[in-house]
């Protein structure tokens, strides 16, 4: 899961490493209170989880509380869009915190080299850019190093990387620091990434996380406590955040045919054949074992909340799944929802001579097997 900036600030606060002063709101009179606290010079940033919130216009500077607070009252509740999330998402609160002034901008991330085994720590002193913009253009910019997972790091391989990085001497000794502090965050929360991006430095020569990215291992909230009651909200796509929610393990993707099955891999093998055909999946959704028909209509209204998509496909086998309870939630999804678009349903195991039975007569098209069902559902889609 994904937190918000304020929440990630707040988690490398907490481990030491130095980070703007401020505080989230989610009203102007609570931003202004803030800002006075600062002078009035701050910075206002839409706390959604979506790249490009800056030129979408959800980060403004300020030399003024007030004016600080009617920006406040402006995007709380503005939905903001961007190229990244041409979906948009709603602002629901703000990080009202102080302005810093800024001498040069760094990139520091950590994260889990799958490839290595290993974690590895990223530095770049072309701070301020994405990183993949960073390596398409200039891969020698960015420094890498693999932190042993039986010795950690050694302060002389900290110094080599942040030389070969070309960090000025006034940051190296503070960057070395920052570092040992965020592989530090990052194994004790459990986290899958750590970004820093600007990591600034000031021109009294101080060195400050002055925006933060953190996720969290979803498998691993169990022992992260602090996050769980804002898990359902941690999702990019807001029909992503619905399925949390809902407990429907569900990722939005950029086509037009929504899936439906049982089981990830059974999924994802619907998924191929789908691009096999010609077409292209518009989501990945595991109903899970042992759906009855009220989670199957859930999950057929979830498919729905996207307006790409053009037609369904529903693959199901049955094991502990009843066919005859999946064919029944989509009868109710497709007469409560009023659903005119194509429905091809594959269904076999248990219970599918009775799912079968309950589909015959309706608008559902049936299918005999996934590949079949796949060319069905793509023919009627283009």
């Amino acid at each position: 899961m994904k937190l918000h900036e304020y929440q990630s600030k707040d988690l490398l606060a907490k481990h030491g490493v130095t980070v703007p002063g401020g505080e989230v709101a989610d009203n102007p009179a609570d931003a202004k209170s803030i800002a006075d606290r600062f002078g009035g010079k701050v910075v206002v940033k839409a706390q959604v989880l979506m790249g490009g919130r800056g030129k979408a216009g959800g980060v403004k500077l300020f030399t003024d509380s007030q004016a600080a607070s009617d920006f406040t009252k402006d995007l709380i509740g503005k939905r903001l869009v961007s190229i990244q999330n041409p979906a948009g998402m709603v602002v629901e609160k703000v990080l009202v915190a102080e302005q810093i002034d800024i001498a040069e901008e760094y990139y520091l991330s950590v994260l889990m080299d799958r490839a290595a085994s290993k974690l590895v720590v990223m530095i770049s002193k072309e701070g301020g850019m994405e990183i993949e913009e960073v390596a398409e253009k200039n891969p020698e910019a960015i420094v890498k190093v693999h932190v042993d997972p039986a010795w950690g790091l050694c302060d002389y391989e900290l110094r080599e990387a942040v030389g070969r990085a070309n960090i000025p001497n006034v940051a190296r000794g503070q960057m070395i620091s920052m570092i040992k502090k965020l592989v530090k965050t990052y194994i004790e929360s459990d986290a899958d990434l750590i970004e820093i991006n600007p990591c600034a430095l000031t021109p009294e020569g101080k060195l400050i996380a002055a925006d933060a990215k953190v996720s969290i291992d979803d498998n691993a909230l169990f022992r992260q406590l602090a996050y769980q009651e804002t898990a359902d909200d941690s999702a990019e796509d807001e029909i992503e955040a619905e399925a949390a929610r809902r407990g429907i393990a569900y990722v939005r993707l950029d086509g037009e045919v929504g899936i439906i099955g049982n089981g990830a891999g059974l999924v994802m093998c619907s998924m191929d054949e789908v691009k096999a055909a010609g077409g292209q999946p518009a989501d990945f959704l595991d109903v899970g074992g042992g759906a009855q028909a009220e989670r199957v209509k859930s999950c057929v209204e979830l498919v729905m909340m996207d307006p790409k998509v053009k037609g369904i496909l529903i693959n199901i086998f049955g094991g502990i799944t009843r066919c005859d309870e999946v064919a029944k939630g989509i009868l109710q999804a497709i007469e409560e929802l009023k659903i005119t678009i194509p429905v091809v349903a594959r269904i076999e195991g248990t219970a599918a001579e009775a799912g079968r039975a309950i589909l015959a007569g309706s608008q559902i098209v049936p299918a005999q097997s996934m590949q079949e069902a796949a060319q069905k559902i793509v023919a009627t889609t283009r």
